[in-house]
């Protein structure tokens, strides 16, 4: 089957690949680019696994066509980090203990980034509405909710007791 020619920038930097035109983003991003810290977890858009960042707004890779990628830019969970610092978001799961396996945490911590991006002063209401689409089955999401929450404050500038 011939492949068809994709020019994206992922995570900040220009990238191109080849792909067939049934390919997933999220296929093509974890089998051709490399970059696995997206999960599938349903192929169906059900449990935000594999939430990306895709100019600016938040999708889920496994129901984007990789082709659909050409000229647009996405973050992965492996553009949240600057290096080896931990972004704020990523740092509040740990401190708050909001995973647990692990498999959820890429999807919730993009999708909070998107979050946080489009309004950095949610209400718990609307945090819990926004991150409504990534499903966990271990951690139950109270600690994922106050993690967010915690974050949100942080990166306003707010001092959190």
């Amino acid at each position: 089957m011939a492949k068809t020619y994709v020019s994206a920038t992922i995570n900040g930097e220009s990238s191109e690949f080849l792909c067939e035109t049934q390919q997933t983003l999220l296929d093509v991003l974890r089998d051709v680019v490399g970059l696995t810290g997206s999960k599938e977890g349903c192929a169906s858009g059900d449990c935000g696994a594999c939430s990306v960042i895709m100019d600016g707004r938040l999708v889920c890779s496994c129901l984007v066509l990789g082709v659909e990628a050409e000229g647009k830019t996405i973050t992965t969970i492996e553009g949240i980090a600057q290096g080896d610092h931990l972004h704020p978001i990523q740092q509040k799961f740990l401190e708050h203990a909001a995973l647990q396996c692990g498999f959820c945490t890429p999807g919730l911590i993009v999708a909070t980034k998107a979050l946080l991006d489009e309004n950095p002063n949610p209400t718990e209401t609307e945090a819990r509405y926004w991150l409504a689409g990534n499903l966990c089955r271990c951690t139950g999401y109270d600690k994922v909710i106050r993690a967010v929450m915690d974050v949100a404050a942080e990166m306003r500038g707010e001092t959190v007791g």
